[in-house]
């Protein structure tokens, strides 16, 4: 069994400790102060002896250090060194997690926290939803407010059937013991968690948030950055958003607006270069060839309205030769013939002008490569249908 020093003080992170047993590049030391990871929390790193620790993890009661070529022996004494700027940057990135997911939980109740991930560069809550940049913005606010009163950090522990841990956040089906350690920021939040805090909110300078996306089924990754860090992504962000202000010709306070005025008018342009992708697409050239039409050209239109057309004709017994008007052009090959391979025919095609794609016999699409004529493919693959529908 392994004693925990890191359970007793995250500053501490300088130690004497004898090696236990050793497992390859593995040691197991009678006590440390390298954490395992937990609640979200990175490992920590470091040395024993000088030599580099990779990995900390734990295996039943015992923790065990990843320590390649460390040389090392049962019962040999060792001075060891935690990774404290690593160490600390974890610290005050959990003690922030909790914060920002505590300040949005007020503001939507409901929300569900899903997942934590807190690394030394990259930090993010998972919650159960999308949640607007206003509320995102509330939140990061009453954090930092709190981090400027630099409220205390407490930590205890509870007993599992304690009922006042129905006034507390906490997941119990994800907790083993019959103790339950515990997170209180003095009147912001309160929390079970294994983790390591820091002592005072201070400490973490700054929290913000810089970034949310999809994590799929499971809900929205809100990434955010604590202390130097989120100072200068702030700032970086800020000059940016100056930068797009002076790109769109207005105030910086009415940059949002003017963004979306944008967005709208490029929403009205595609859709009327659709509408006309759609009438131009009907000038391709046409010949009927051993009882088949076939449709044909380099075309001023979109991938998207091509594929339409050229679905369209393939649904009317048709074979569809088509490229767009554009460098490197996108091509399509789609047949209502059942004589004819579309994914062989525009392998072969493209192999011979320069370019990638595939499908299905019915249905092929890829690109040129840059600077390939587009007419050259056009030409060669409907050549080969010819060729093909001339031979059956």
């Amino acid at each position: 069994m392994t004693e925990e020093i890191f359970a007793f003080d995250g500053y501490l992170t300088e130690f004497e400790a004898v090696v236990s047993a050793t497992d390859g590049d593995w040691v197991s030391l009678d006590s440390t102060a390298f954490y395992p990871g937990g609640g979200g929390q990175a490992h920590d790193t470091g040395t024993l002896r000088g030599k580099a620790v990779e990995k900390v993890e734990r295996r039943g009661d015992g923790i065990w250090h990843l320590c390649p070529g460390h040389g090392l022996e049962e019962g040999d004494k060792i001075w060891c060194s935690v990774n404290w700027d690593r160490r600390y940057e974890l610290m005050k990135g959990h003690t922030a997690e909790h914060m920002l997911f505590g300040a949005l939980n007020r503001l939507v109740p409901d929300m569900n926290i899903v997942k934590i991930d807190i690394e030394y560069d990259d930090k993010y809550v998972i919650v159960d939803r999308d949640v607007d940049w206003d509320i995102i913005s509330d939140a990061v606010a009453s954090v930092n407010a709190a981090v400027g009163e630099d409220l205390s950090v407490i930590r205890s522990s509870m007993d599992r059937d304690d009922p006042e841990l129905e006034h507390i956040r906490a997941k119990l089906d994800r907790i083993e013991g019959n103790r339950i350690s515990v997170v209180e920021i003095d009147g912001f939040d309160i929390a079970a968690c294994g983790g390591l805090h820091v002592m005072e909110t201070g400490e973490i300078e700054f929290v913000f948030a810089d970034r949310k996306v999809s994590s799929g089924k499971e809900g929205y990754a809100i990434h955010f950055k604590v202390g130097s860090a989120a100072k200068k992504a702030s700032s970086d962000l800020a000059y940016g958003c100056l930068k797009i202000s002076e790109a769109l010709n207005s105030k910086p306070s009415d940059a949002e607006k003017a963004a979306a005025n944008v967005l709208s008018e490029l929403n009205d342009a595609r859709s009327m270069l659709k509408k006309a992708g759609r009438a131009l697409v009907n000038t391709a050239g046409k010949k009927d060839f051993e009882g088949v039409t076939i449709r044909y050209g380099v075309l001023p239109a979109d991938t998207d309205v091509l594929a339409e057309a050229a679905e369209r004709w393939r649904s009317e017994g048709h074979i569809a030769v088509l490229a767009t008007d554009s460098d490197p052009s996108s091509v399509i090959l789609a047949s209502g013939d059942a004589r004819i391979d579309c994914k062989k025919i525009l392998a072969d095609a493209l192999s011979s002008v320069g370019g990638r794609g595939g499908g299905k016999k019915e249905f092929a699409r890829g690109g040129l490569t840059k600077g390939a004529d587009p007419s050259d493919f056009v030409k060669k693959a409907t050549d080969a249908v010819q060729r093909a529908l001339s031979s059956l």
